[in-house]
């Protein structure tokens, strides 16, 4: 997801400013209340690399497929000739494949905790400051993953954040009375669908009523529809973490993001942008008293 890291002193991890589109930056208390943030990411490999080494003593084949399965699929999520109603079969298949091989792994639910525990999967650098400003200032954070949300939400657990704050809307594991995967709850969620078309039956519209201001973080070019669905929005401000390929898909990412970050493992400026907005209420209401 886009909250946790690429890489990390060279190695991938299991997981330019551009200020041309104005985006009024609300200020005091009260409009603060209308700030939600929403974060996605392509993870199709995080949570599933997470699980590998637990499930590679038992099976290298499952690990096999999965990277021929990356290596066929991924260049066509990412290949800026299609468009994205053409890319949408290819997902689809690409992440029912992937949920089928998992399926036959005899995966328990007990495993996870352990198995996100031992693994390398880390958050951006900055977390701690980004998930807790979040919280303490009462502004919702919505993660739309097309990862594993049991993963994602364990990761995020660990790291001793997960506050109430957080809804996680990903794709969940069913488990049989055995605590077995047997497959997934709801909706196949994928790179190009995180919006609103999988969020109907929730109570996800009624947490957002009145957040009129969206911070929205994404490192893909799917993750630009995260909003779409949201009533009442007056302004989203659009941050794209760009991870590999730079110089291919640069241009893309500026011509869609309002500031893109290139390569860039931290939280750095979604906090500064954060404590701005915060800081300039808390200036207003000394202003206006």
């Amino acid at each position: 997801m886009t909250l946790s890291r690429f890489a990390c002193d060279g190695k991938r991890c299991p997981s330019s400013y551009r200020g041309q589109r104005p985006w009024r930056v609300e200020g005091n208390r009260s409009q603060r209340r209308h700030l939600c943030s929403l974060a996605g990411g392509r993870e199709m490999e995080a949570p599933t690399d997470v699980l590998c080494p637990k499930l590679q003593s038992s099976s290298s084949t499952f690990v096999i497929l999965l990277n021929v399965l990356l290596h066929h699929y991924y260049p066509i999520e990412i290949d800026p000739h299609r468009t994205i109603k053409e890319k949408l079969p290819h997902m689809v298949e690409w992440w029912t494949k992937v949920h089928n091989l998992l399926c036959q792994q005899k995966i328990q639910k007990c495993q996870i905790a352990q198995v996100v525990k031992e693994s390398n999967a880390m958050l951006r650098e900055g977390y701690q400051t980004f998930f807790n400003t979040l919280y303490q200032n009462d502004i919702p954070l919505f993660i739309f993953s097309a990862g594993i949300g049991d993963v994602l939400e364990e990761i995020i657990r660990q790291m001793r954040v997960l506050h109430p704050n957080i809804r996680i809307v990903s794709n969940y594991m069913d488990f049989d009375e055995d605590g077995f995967l047997q497959g997934f709850k709801g909706q196949l969620i994928h790179t190009y669908n995180k919006n609103s078309s999988v969020c109907e039956n929730s109570s996800y519209f009624q947490q957002l009523q009145g957040k009129t201001n969206i911070l929205l973080l994404g490192d893909s070019m799917g993750d630009l529809t995260m909003a779409d669905g949201v009533p009442g929005v007056e302004n989203i401000l659009k941050i794209g973490f760009l991870n590999d390929k730079v110089e291919e898909r640069r241009e893309r990412y500026m011509d869609s993001y309002d500031i893109v970050l290139e390569k860039d493992e931290t939280l750095d400026v979604v906090n500064g942008l954060l404590q701005h907005i915060l800081h300039q209420g808390d200036w207003l209401e000394t202003q206006g008293s």
